[in-house]
């Protein structure tokens, strides 16, 4: 069975709208996966115009579109709830939330409750995510983490993200979470987890992103094959391997981009 093969608009954010489609359709790619920096969800989810305005620039260029996504706003809802703020939630939240951590969560839920409503008008089924991790800094058990901390906090993630998983199913549209670094399901383990968590909802599948996975030494395939059932979404991204003996993976605060 084919599948549309199609372009994630994220990292070209600084680019208008029009000129993604060109481009796009210049290299070929079939559709985009329109993010939050080309779709203003909360006009989609209100104003069919705008949503036909979106469509038609798609169609002029002989795109289509078959997910949408929202992972910054998603990152925002739990990791608001950490420890310690984190300022670099500043940047993905509107300016004049800056370091105010109750407003920023408040935002981030209701962008992505329009999301759901978005994603409906623009007759898509899937929602690409990040949802966010209180417990990431404790990837490490030392100092020391206790089972019971873990556990409070996949449940205070699961309070905070019922009501917008209520949105969604409202929509018809379900939530695919890349299993990512900074994720409350960065691997295997935490993916089951997670899934168990909120007792295999429905509601919440997996975005297949191989990349995210070889670097930490798992076998892509075998995460496939026992969420394949949860998969609702994939990204088309791999990684390779440097470790020469002085390179490990925990990235030693180098830049992003070495």
């Amino acid at each position: 069975m084919s599948r549309p093969v199609t372009l994630f608009t994220i990292q070209w954010g600084d680019l208008p709208l029009e000129e993604m489609c060109r481009q796009a359709h210049e290299m070929g790619y079939e559709g985009l996966e329109l993010s939050a920096s080309h779709l203003d969800m909360k006009r989609a989810a209100k104003e069919q115009a705008y949503v036909e305005e979106v469509k038609a620039l798609l169609k002029k260029y002989d795109l289509g579109c078959w997910s949408i996504s929202n992972h910054l706003a998603g990152q925002c809802v739990v990791d608001s709830i950490a420890s310690a703020y984190d300022s670099r939630l500043d940047g993905f939240a509107p300016a004049e939330f800056a370091g105010k951590t109750e407003e920023i969560q408040k935002w981030a839920i209701e962008e992505m409750k329009a999301t759901a409503y978005a994603a409906k008008a623009m007759g898509v089924d899937v929602v690409t995510f990040f949802m966010g991790s209180p417990i990431w800094k404790y990837w490490y058990s030392f100092p020391q983490t206790s089972e019971e901390m873990i556990e409070e906090r996949y449940q205070k993630v699961k309070e905070l993200w019922s009501p917008i998983m209520d949105a969604f199913d409202a929509c018809g549209v379900k939530l695919a979470l890349e299993v990512h670094p900074t994720e409350i399901a960065f691997d295997y383990w935490s993916t089951k987890k997670l899934l168990e968590v909120f007792a295999y909802r429905k509601t919440l599948g997996i975005n297949f992103d191989p990349s995210h996975l070889i670097w930490q030494g798992l076998d892509p395939a075998v995460f496939l094959f026992d969420f394949a059932d949860r998969i609702y979404h994939v990204h088309v991204k791999d990684t390779k391997l440097n470790l020469n003996g002085r390179n490990g993976i925990l990235g030693s605060h180098i830049t992003f981009g070495d």
